[in-house]
C-alpha cells in the first residue's frame, strides 16, 4: 500500500479549543503519520452566527487510508469527542467541539455525497483557511 499525502484543517469553538484540537491530532496519529502543523489561528465563525470564536490549525499527514476510509475515521473521532451535529446531515453549520476537514488528498479530485476533494470552500472562499494553508498547498 502506498502512502497518501493529505492536508487537513481542524477547528473547535466549544470548550478548551486548543486541547480539543490536540486531542483530535493525537487520535489522527492512529490513521497515519503527522508531518507538519501550522500555527493556531483564532477566527470568527463562518457561514453561521456564533458568539464563540474558532481555534483552527492545518496539518499534513501521510496515511494508507483511502479518502472514504479517512473520512469515516475522522467522523468517528468527531463523534467520540462529542460532536452531535454534522453539517451535511443537519443542513447547516453550528458550534462544534471538533471539526476535521480533508482539504487535499494526493492531488486527487473526488466527489461524492459525503466528500469533495479538494475542499473548494477552504481553498478559495474562507480567509482563515487561506492563511493556514499558505505554506501547505
Amino acid at each position: 500500500m502506498s502512502q497518501h499525502k493529505v492536508v487537513l484543517l481542524l477547528g473547535s469553538n466549544i470548550g478548551d479549543k486548543k486541547n480539543n484540537i490536540n486531542t483530535a491530532l493525537n487520535k489522527l496519529k492512529e490513521a497515519g503519520d503527522l508531518l507538519k502543523n501550522s500555527e493556531y489561528l483564532t477566527s470568527e465563525a463562518v457561514e453561521f452566527v456564533s458568539s464563540n470564536n474558532f481555534c483552527n490549525i492545518a496539518t499534513i499527514m501521510f496515511t494508507h487510508f483511502s479518502p472514504i476510509q479517512l473520512l469515516n475515521y475522522i467522523k468517528k473521532i468527531e463523534i467520540d469527542m462529542g460532536r452531535v451535529n454534522d453539517s451535511i446531515v443537519s443542513g447547516g453549520y453550528t458550534d462544534r467541539i471538533i471539526d476535521i476537514d480533508i482539504i487535499t488528498f494526493n492531488g486527487l479530485k473526488f466527489t461524492s455525497k459525503r466528500l469533495e476533494i479538494p475542499h473548494k470552500k477552504h481553498l478559495f472562499e474562507r480567509e482563515f483557511s487561506r492563511i493556514l494553508l499558505k505554506d501547505f498547498i
